[in-house]
């Protein structure tokens, strides 16, 4: 027996009236079992990982200041963002790309910054690149947020030889002319480096290449990267896009046995027949809305079939499925740098959110690492900053909601859902998942897609006692509430209380448009 019980409901934004939930309340409710009898697997805690690319604010201004700067820092580290990022427990930062990746030559980013030469960075807006931000304070980041690093390697532009040095420069322990430089930059011990990401989109910005021949790279770029000292390194591959299976079948067939992970990248976009036209970030429609959470529950279909596939060549799951590019990207912010892919985050954000760390749970046995894209300022922010001002999105709010999910044992839930009807639409309104957390405790996270009604929720605990329930709730007026530096607060979890536990059984209206965290006692 569970000597505590908590359940999380992941909703989002500010909170509603207990009056304007009930008004709400749906005609027909959704009803659950979760069986805590009936563990499965872990969900790994890099799951929750993090995107930072050198591409617009997102290390210039919102990671990096430098030590000069006026606004607070730690040797050049926002102090704020550190903070931020640490309450939510961040456990791994993919950097330095994404397509800024394979563009990119380690050693322009070492030694002393007024040396560095400064690049154009073609691909994000043609701006000045001087190379501040390399390997030296990348290591640094990571080392005080206690995150594990993820680092891109250049497949596209550089050859497996320039691979290979990298990799010596960060890890060898001591001796090699490599590690002494490393030294003499400031680091004599050797970097933790936990991933190599083995390229980046091979099929696109990466190089336009054919499977076959990225497969073949692949091979020999892992072969020659090699970690020194006692460093535990797992190779990720460049893997699909969306519904790619192709890219899938070909990567597992001719380097399967070369790597231990293969990337899958997916974006949801309201609007997915046009790339040019996405859809706005604010002030969208309700048929915008239902299309992006159409499009947001495709991640199901694609981790399920690509699972399948890699199970064709790897049953025992050794593999890891790594979806390091995932989250909205709409249309860029008006008046902004459109190679800056700036855009706000709203309620409907923080439900995408909500979903798709449902699914990667729902796929633990073979999802066991992602990447939200991105960290900070870029597409799906967990933060925005502006000079010395600093805001935390509404998907922050759901990170910090789901922090019970690190590590824990997903338990198997069923659900039966009343449908959200829109235009040409019908969705799931209920969207669930649960765990047992390292510390016994059993959370469930349930998802309300509907941004009209509340649904009435009964959720059976099979193989679990509970007499009492509290809990946190985030959900916002309109579709696209969102925090701004002049109403910073304006979508944050507050206090829960329409949920009851009687009889083996618990009960709440989840409110619309939302995402509840509840403890049960």
């Amino acid at each position: 027996m569970l000597r505590h019980v908590s359940l999380a409901l992941c909703l989002g934004a500010a909170s509603l009236p207990a009056i304007a939930l009930a008004q709400q309340a749906a005609p027909e409710g959704a009803t659950a079992t979760i069986h805590a009898d009936q563990p499965g697997p872990r969900m790994n805690r890099q799951v929750f990982g993090q995107f930072a690319e050198h591409l617009g604010h997102g290390i210039y201004g919102g990671i990096w200041v430098g030590e000069t700067s006026k606004i607070p820092n730690d040797h050049g580290y926002r102090r704020d963002v550190l903070d931020a990022l640490k309450a939510i427990k961040v456990p791994m930062v993919r950097w330095p790309g994404g397509c800024f990746a394979d563009e990119y030559h380690w050693r322009d980013g070492i030694g002393t910054r007024a040396k560095r030469p400064v690049k154009i960075n073609t691909n994000w807006g043609g701006v000045d690149e001087d190379n501040a931000f390399g390997t030296n304070e990348y290591m640094g980041f990571v080392e005080r947020l206690g995150a594990d690093s993820y680092v891109s390697a250049n497949v596209g532009s550089a050859s497996p030889g320039e691979t290979a040095a990298w990799v010596e420069y960060m890890t060898s322990p001591s001796g090699s002319t490599l590690a002494k430089e490393r030294a003499a930059n400031g680091h004599p011990a050797p970097f933790k480096l936990d991933y190599l990401g083995i390229g980046n989109e091979l099929w696109g910005c990466g190089g336009n290449m054919r499977a076959e021949y990225a497969a073949d790279l692949t091979n020999r770029y892992a072969q020659f990267a090699k970690a020194s000292g006692k460093t535990k390194m797992l190779k990720i591959a460049s893997g699909p896009s969306d519904s790619n299976y192709e890219w899938t079948d070909t990567m597992m067939r001719l380097s399967g046995k070369n790597i231990d992970g293969l990337a899958l990248h997916y974006y949801t976009r309201p609007h997915d027949t046009k790339w040019e036209d996405k859809g706005p970030a604010l002030g969208f429609s309700e048929n915008d809305w239902a299309a992006t959470m159409a499009h947001t529950l495709q991640m199901d279909e694609f981790v399920t079939k690509h699972s399948a596939i890699m199970d064709k060549y790897d049953p025992a799951k050794k593999t890891w499925l790594v979806v390091d590019e995932w989250g909205t990207w709409y249309d860029p912010a008006p008046g902004s740098n459109p190679g800056f892919l700036v855009q706000q985050n709203s309620v409907r954000d923080a439900v995408v959110a909500g979903i798709n760390l449902n699914i990667f749970a729902h796929h633990a046995d073979r999802v066991k690492m992602a990447a939200i894209a991105q960290m900070v300022n870029v597409l799906q922010a967990m933060l925005l900053t502006d000079g010395a001002r600093m805001v935390k999105t509404p998907t922050y709010w759901v990170f910090d909601l789901y922090k019970p999910w690190m590590d824990a044992t997903v338990l198997p839930i069923d659900v039966k859902t009343p449908w959200y009807h829109k235009d040409a639409f019908a969705l799931p309104a209920i969207h669930a998942s649960a765990v047992r957390d390292t510390a016994g405790q059993v959370h469930v996270a349930l998802v309300n897609l509907d941004p009209n009604r509340a649904v009435p929720v009964s959720v059976a605990l099979t193989g679990l006692s509970a007499t009492g329930v509290s809990g946190r709730v985030v959900t916002g007026p309109t579709m696209d509430a969102h925090n701004s530096f002049e109403q910073p607060d304006a979508v944050k979890p507050v206090a829960f209380t329409a949920a009851q536990v009687a009889g083996g059984t618990l009960t709440a209206t989840v409110p619309a448009m939302s995402v509840v965290v509840l403890d049960l006692r």
